[in-house]
């Protein structure tokens, strides 16, 4: 059904860096969900309504709830489709993620009033009146958000989508807590056991842990994530099949949405290459590499001085030296500038996200002095970069 879906209403599904590829997958969703929604909650409103059940009307409000995380999801398509203008030059992508903050948020609205409820129901009980009618309804209530959430989750796999992953969530926690309900429904009709309002607490559980967990999936990239390892290694794999190109450092990866990543890489090559040709070989790894992983790459080059044996030398040295001051140390852009009393030993050492200047101190002091073991006249001129990827 799923396949079929996207074959009708999708053109070139397979294109899915396109904006308004990605927005038409999201446009399915949303409507996909809320024709099913709508469905669910008015059946699940009537049959609690006519049963009594607190339980099932709250698991109604839950689906026609999950309307608006619907709908939201149609605008925030939308309006992450929009192209980049002069206010956004990086395009609308992060929308996306504010989509799925809102559905979180709807989530958790959800949970905490059915919590309320329920726990009124447990401190008054009301009968409860169930039959095979109710345990069909909830049965096929089921099997329905059991396929919504297989095709959220195909959708979200297809296009990378932090909001359809949300929507998926939503959906396998409704399953549960629907679940949990047709079990006290089955309770109540076959050993005459009122279990109503417990099981409305445990149903608001799982709601509020769900909206928890897509709220906690959906700040991290808000707030600028690190890249992950497997996209760090990918991106230097490329970079280094190049010919030419020796040794990459300052690596950065911003996420500016789905399909909107912007990178950066400095590329050691050789002090005595051709500019020329260098030049023409880092911009071909610019745009193939860029467009084999998706993301607008940038590169600058670094000359790094190969043939000195000294300089050779004392670089082996030092890479030992800053392994054993910390092994998550790394250094380059080395280079030794020789003068009449002393000889400068620059670089750059890059230290993990979060180190403090108290220990950047200690690891520039610890450095300084094991290179004048080496030779006294050595001075280190060191300078400091993060590792933002957090993963070299």
């Amino acid at each position: 059904m799923t396949k079929l879906l996207i074959r009708l209403f999708i053109k070139d599904s397979q294109n899915t860096q396109n904006n308004l590829v990605r927005e038409a997958y999201g446009r399915l969703a949303g409507i996909v969900g809320v024709c099913c929604n709508i469905f669910l909650g008015g059946a699940k409103l009537l049959i609690g309504t006519l049963s009594g059940s607190i339980a099932i009307q709250a698991d109604a409000v839950n689906n026609l709830s999950d309307v608006g995380s619907n709908l939201v999801t149609l605008i925030g398509f939308r309006m992450a489709g929009k192209p980049a203008d002069k206010e956004h030059p990086f395009g609308h992508a992060r929308i996306e993620y504010i989509t799925a903050l809102v559905i979180s948020f709807l989530i958790l609205l959800v949970g905490f009033e059915l919590g309320k409820e329920s726990v009124m129901k447990i401190i008054a009980p009301e009968p409860v009146s169930f039959n095979l009618v109710t345990m069909g309804i909830l049965l096929l209530s089921i099997l329905v958000k059991l396929w919504l959430g297989r095709f959220t989750a195909s959708i979200g796999k297809a296009i990378s989508s932090t909001a359809m992953s949300a929507a998926t969530a939503d959906s396998m926690c409704d399953v549960i807590s629907t679940g949990a309900i047709l079990l006290s429904a089955m309770a109540s009709y076959f050993i005459n056991i009122n279990l109503d309002g417990y099981v409305g607490v445990l149903v608001a559980g799982f709601v509020l842990y769900s909206g928890v967990g897509i709220l906690r999936d959906t700040i991290s990239p808000l707030m600028g994530e690190a890249p992950t390892p497997e996209l760090i290694h990918s991106l230097s794999e490329s970079l280094l099949a190049y010919e030419g190109i020796d040794g990459l450092h300052d690596i950065m990866v911003h996420n500016y949405g789905p399909g909107r990543i912007i990178a950066s890489a400095h590329a050691e090559v050789r002090a005595d290459s051709d500019i020329v040709a260098i030049h023409e070989t880092i911009d071909r790894a610019e745009r193939e590499v860029g467009e084999k992983l998706g993301m607008l790459l940038t590169i600058h080059l670094d000359p790094v001085e190969t043939d000195d044996a000294l300089t050779a030398a004392v670089r082996t040295k030092l890479d030992a030296i800053i392994q054993e001051t910390d092994p998550r140390l790394r250094f380059h852009d080395f280079r030794m500038v020789r003068g009449e009393k002393q000889t400068n030993l620059i670089f750059d050492i890059v230290v993990p996200a979060g180190t403090d200047a108290g220990q950047i101190g200690r690891y520039k002091s610890a450095i300084r002095e094991r290179a004048r073991e080496i030779d006294p006249t050595y001075v280190c001129v060191i300078d400091v970069d993060i590792d933002y990827c957090g993963v070299l």
